[in-house]
């Protein structure tokens, strides 16, 4: 596989990693060329790793000189490697700008999964969660957001190949929509990687017009981070279900569920010693799940500085799932994966340059309780 072009060289041009199928046959008809172009473009960038124009025997010379003037294929870099006890890889992702992000990789007996970044930093405040006290900066592009997987795959060669996909890396996938629905397209295309539909999954904290939008484009697999049974207590751990209370997020995820290729939705859950892990937070959890085919995992909390939470204990735990389980919810205890090398889940935190300015914010507000 040839290597990339610096991130840093010719932006100007279009980056043809931007385009899924139906974004690269726009682009050829607009240049004047055949829509089949864009089946043979993909097949040479994903199944080829042909990135040098000029070897691209089955196009036109007057292509090739074309889009070797106008275009480019640059995918972001991974400058920094960290592998834990368990296997576990952490890469963190130059994305430019003072901005860096963490894609995180997973290797098991007969699967490897890749937990692919959406955002730099999080727009959402998410008090368990280490990303979102980072703030907020931009979203990844198409480009960056699929590099990842491309980068991944180049890592760790054919033997540890990625075979499932996981967005939920650094950011909300849903508020970058324009950007993120693109990227699995590729992922789920034919000619490109082509993985099975069930093998990736979207994850969202509930941005339910954005759930709506995504019943008509685009039907891979979803996961809600719900956290917390009742509106009180999700409004304080999920500060986005004053705006989308559960109601509406339970309506979403059933209408979801008609077109999803797994006929459920799983939900994370994340274990809060003494805030959410109650054995009347479990039977909450049963009643507003009832009639939504579902499947729970059930997350120990991965503690970061400064954290006011800590996890649930094993026993409460395993409580917590027997009411579930005894209920009909299949519910699974995730297991912790790179935590040696703060690569678990919630615990990503790349380098914001943070036009929020929520931790700023989130710092001000501390001392003003402090005193």
């Amino acid at each position: 596989m040839k290597s990339f072009v610096n991130v840093s060289v010719k932006q100007e041009k279009i980056n043809l990693l931007n385009f899924d199928r139906k974004g690269m046959q726009a682009f050829f008809v607009e240049i004047g060329e055949k829509p089949f172009r864009a089946t043979q473009l993909i097949k040479w960038i994903y199944q080829e790793g042909e990135y040098d124009f000029d070897l691209m025997t089955n196009l036109s010379k007057s292509l090739r000189a074309y889009l070797k003037e106008h275009c480019c294929i640059v995918a972001p870099d991974i400058i920094f490697e960290q592998v834990a006890s368990d296997g576990t890889r952490k890469w963190v992702v130059e994305m430019g700008g003072g901005n860096k992000v963490e894609a995180v990789y997973i290797p098991e007996a007969k699967r490897a999964t890749l937990c692919v970044s959406s955002q730099v930093g999080c727009a959402l405040a998410c008090t368990f969660c280490s990303t979102a006290q980072q703030g907020f900066n931009r979203n990844l592009s198409t480009a960056e957001i699929i590099g990842q997987l491309i980068a991944a795959n180049e890592r760790v060669g054919e033997q540890g190949r990625v075979t499932n996909v996981v967005m939920m890396g650094m950011g909300e996938p849903l508020l970058n929509f324009d950007n993120v629905v693109p990227a699995m397209n590729l992922m789920t295309e034919d000619f490109a990687f082509g993985l099975s539909k069930r093998r990736v999954t979207i994850s969202t904290s509930g941005v339910v017009p954005a759930m709506h939008r995504l019943t008509e484009v685009c039907d891979v697999s979803m996961a809600v981070s719900l956290h917390a049974p009742t509106d009180a207590l999700r409004d304080i751990l999920v500060p986005i279900n004053q705006k989308y209370p559960l109601k509406e997020l339970m309506a979403a995820c059933k209408k979801y569920i008609a077109t999803s290729p797994r006929g459920f939705i799983t939900f994370e859950y994340v274990m809060l010693d003494g805030v959410n892990d109650s054995q009347a937070d479990a039977r909450a959890l049963v009643k507003l799940l009832k009639n939504v085919p579902s499947k729970m995992n059930l997350i120990p909390f991965n503690p970061f500085p400064d954290t006011k939470y800590e996890c649930s204990s094993p026993e409460v735990i395993e409580r917590f799932r027997d009411v579930l389980y005894k209920a009909g919810i299949v519910t699974t205890v995730r297991k912790t994966r790179g935590e040696d090398i703060d690569a678990a889940c919630g615990q990503l935190v790349g380098k914001v340059k943070d036009k929020s300015r929520r931790a700023e914010k989130l710092k001000r507000m501390e001392a003003m309780h402090e005193n």
